[in-house]
């Protein structure tokens, strides 16, 4: 990266902290605003989009470890057990389906592909991402539950995707005879490796700094550090014994979070807020690389797959999961709309583009539209539809179960978008 794209990518940041809230209050959220600046230094030849991919490498890695880490630590598994049955639901029968749906549509729109690369297109676009409906899942008007059903999926389908993106990546390039590349059978054995080491990590160093904390030998103003660092250090160290280092994050993320204790979501924070500066970079570098892609290649039938991806090939497997669990018709097509495409799908695209090069060009390219649509479609409709479905809930009567109090994936921007809500709610003058 030149001084002179450092210098905009800086401001940029610097520009959406000054004007963050009174922007969200317009649904201008910051995937939308960093993807078009990307796509805007490609568009001016600031940057060089198509051809820097391996130069972002860290960058990714880095962004994907920290998300599926923090992601998996924040959600305490013994609190959801009231529910229990709707999660395996969702993420049992519904997430499988819409991956075998997916790949079905993409191996018969685009037979060029292959099966591998359309396993691929289906695996990337599976994992929802609730940072993108923050409306939704911090709307009092909503219930509770089905608001943590959103977050919990959330929270879980990436890294529960993960393995199959990396295998299909791996599928994709043993068949295209790239150097160097093992198979779909070494990338199983990376996977039981990731597992076990992740774990191993994650439930260490979990304990350890509980350990720390009850005999007061952890400084609080590091303690944050540290967490970041044990992310980073269950994926270095499975890569050191040959592992798959994104599914040792994700299951690290599991381990410290069973084992750290009721302290541990408070260690999170500096975690989060590392992760949403690169996830800005991220959403920046899929604007500057892989939009320039998509605009090379773009036709109908990826516009078609995108809608069909957003609607049927994730709507359907969810009513079908859902069937018999108590919730009825609105709340199950509620559940399935809200399922946006977001930072894991972009991250496999962006590692497809790394590892494959322009054999994933297409894939890319699918990937790319489908998300794209996502941040527009799922950004503008999150918080009139959660509305208008909160109130017919309300008006419904209260919700079966009694409340509960609801997990923050990402507690920066949902601190955000309630601020928001309350300054509209105590200032109308002040909308839009």
């Amino acid at each position: 990266m030149n001084t002179s794209a450092l210098v905009i990518v800086a401001a940029t940041l610097f520009g959406w902290g000054l004007v963050s809230k009174r922007l969200a209050r317009a649904d201008l959220t910051a995937p939308i605003v960093f993807i078009a600046v990307g796509a805007a230094l490609a568009w001016v030849g600031v940057v060089e989009g198509p051809e820097e991919p391996a130069a972002l490498t860290p960058l990714l890695e880095i962004t994907l470890v920290w998300v599926l880490f923090s992601d998996a630590a924040r959600l305490p598994m013994r609190e959801l057990r009231p529910d229990v049955g709707r999660y395996l639901r969702l993420l049992g029968v519904g997430l499988p389906l819409t991956v075998l749906l997916g790949w079905a549509l993409a191996a018969w729109f685009w037979p060029g592909l292959g099966l591998w690369l359309a396993l691929f297109v289906g695996a990337a676009l599976a994992p929802t991402d609730a940072a993108l409906g923050i409306p939704v899942v911090t709307n009092p008007v909503v219930p509770s539950r089905i608001r943590q059903l959103i977050t919990v999926e959330s929270g879980l389908n990436d890294g529960i995707a993960t393995p199959i993106v990396m295998v299909a990546i791996a599928g994709a390039a043993a068949a295209a005879g790239l150097e160097g590349d093992e198979g779909a059978g070494r990338a199983l054995v990376q996977l039981a490796l990731g597992v076990v080491i992740g774990a191993a990590v994650g439930a260490a160093g979990g304990w350890l700094l509980r350990l720390a904390r009850r005999h007061d030998l952890a400084a609080e103003d590091f303690t944050g550090i540290a967490v970041l660092a044990l992310g980073l250090l269950a994926y270095a160290a499975s890569l050191a014994f040959d592992g798959n280092g994104f599914v040792a994050a994700f299951c690290g993320g599991l381990a410290f979070g069973a084992c750290a204790g009721r302290r541990g979501p408070e260690e999170l924070v500096f975690l989060e807020q590392a992760g949403a500066l690169v996830s800005s970079l991220v959403w920046l570098a899929f604007g500057a690389i892989a939009v320039p892609i998509m605009l090379e290649r773009v036709d109908p039938l990826m516009l078609l797959y995108a809608a069909l991806s957003l609607t049927v090939v994730r709507m359907l497997p969810v009513a079908l999961s859902l069937l018999g669990s108590g919730l009825d018709r609105r709340t199950v097509l509620f559940v399935g709309w809200f399922g946006p495409r977001g930072l894991a799908s972009l991250v496999f695209a962006l590692l497809a583009l790394e590892s494959l090069g322009p054999v994933s060009d297409e894939a890319v390219a699918i990937v790319t539209v489908t998300v794209l649509v996502s941040v527009l479609a799922h950004g503008l409709s999150a918080a009139p539809l959660a509305g208008r479905y909160g109130r017919a809930a309300t008006a419904a009567g209260p919700e079966p179960g009694g409340p509960v109090d609801v997990i923050e994936l990402r507690p920066a921007a949902a601190a955000l978008h309630r601020a928001n809500r309350m300054s509209d709610e105590t200032s109308p003058g002040l909308r839009d």
